[in-house]
């Protein structure tokens, strides 16, 4: 059975700015985290129209991460390794979708929903009553909930941060319970990898690489409010574009005029440890 989660995700924000904050954040952090071949490289971005959603913003990226996967996973691997990313934007709706050609029954599927609110809506996602029945709901606190060591800074962390622009945070235990502003990320999760023996143990990993992710993500976000906040959508999305191009580059450098398309070849035989986690654009 394929292992469905739902992550509600709260942030000290409105949905208004969090959609700028997270074109930022996302962009910075798929910088941040490229390098040595390896981070995100987008292969479409552009806008597009759906007769029940309306105008939106569909992108392709190729998320190169091979060192980043566990040992077992880079021992049956190609060392040119890519996941494709497919997401479709419509603000306050997304869906994105991963898939990866040399593990043909690997497949993620998120839809997201975003609301005014502390997390208190039941069913934000229209889920049928078989689907509720199926669902695990795992509420993520950006303030306390721990990050992993390797990723943690004290700059970036909501318990002590507080932003100079709009005065807030910190964000004291219990926040959400009371605090204002304050709008809910609604992620409904599908992660398959119908594979027998390896099943249970990659979903169960898949899982828990996305709510690092997400955590590691929203805290971000909040910390570097000031860098955005006073940006429009337009700013951003001349931000979001500048800063693919610089990525971009890094993995064309490393891949070779930029054809990153995966060939067979040996595993590693000593695989690196993984060092950097991220650059997905479910936030």
């Amino acid at each position: 059975m394929v292992l469905t989660k739902e992550y509600r995700i709260c942030m000290p924000i409105t949905i208004e700015e969090y959609q700028v904050g997270q074109l930022y954040m996302i962009a910075r952090h798929s910088l941040e985290q490229s390098g040595d071949g390896e981070g995100v490289e987008v292969v479409e971005n552009k806008e597009i129209h759906d007769p029940e959603h309306g105008k939106g913003q569909f992108t392709e990226k190729r998320i190169h991460l091979s060192s980043r996967l566990p040992y077992w996973v880079q021992a049956i691997i190609p060392k040119i390794f890519y996941v494709t990313e497919k997401a479709w934007n419509y603000y306050p709706y997304t869906i994105t979708e991963y898939t990866c050609s040399f593990i043909p029954r690997f497949h993620i599927e998120i839809k997201t929903k975003y609301e005014n609110n502390n997390g208190s809506t039941e069913n934000c996602l229209n889920l049928t009553p078989e689907q509720l029945a199926e669902r695990l709901v795992d509420h993520i606190d950006i303030a306390y909930d721990e990050v992993s060591p390797k990723h943690y800074k004290e700059e970036e962390d909501p318990r002590y941060f507080q932003s100079k622009k709009t005065q807030r945070g910190p964000l004291v235990e219990g926040w959400r319970a009371n605090y204002t502003p304050i709008m809910c990320s609604y992620k409904l999760v599908n992660a398959s990898f119908e594979v027998f023996g390896l099943q249970t143990k990659v979903e169960d990993f898949i899982h828990s690489c996305i709510r690092e992710v997400l955590l590691l993500g929203h805290r971000q976000a909040f910390a570097w409010i000031d860098e955005w906040i006073e940006m429009s959508l337009d700013d951003v999305r001349k931000y979001e574009a500048k800063l693919q191009s610089q990525t971009n580059s890094l993995l064309v450098d490393k891949v070779g005029g930029g054809d990153s398309t995966p060939q067979t070849s040996e595993s590693p035989k000593s695989p690196k440890s993984p060092q950097k986690k991220g650059y997905f654009s479910w936030f």
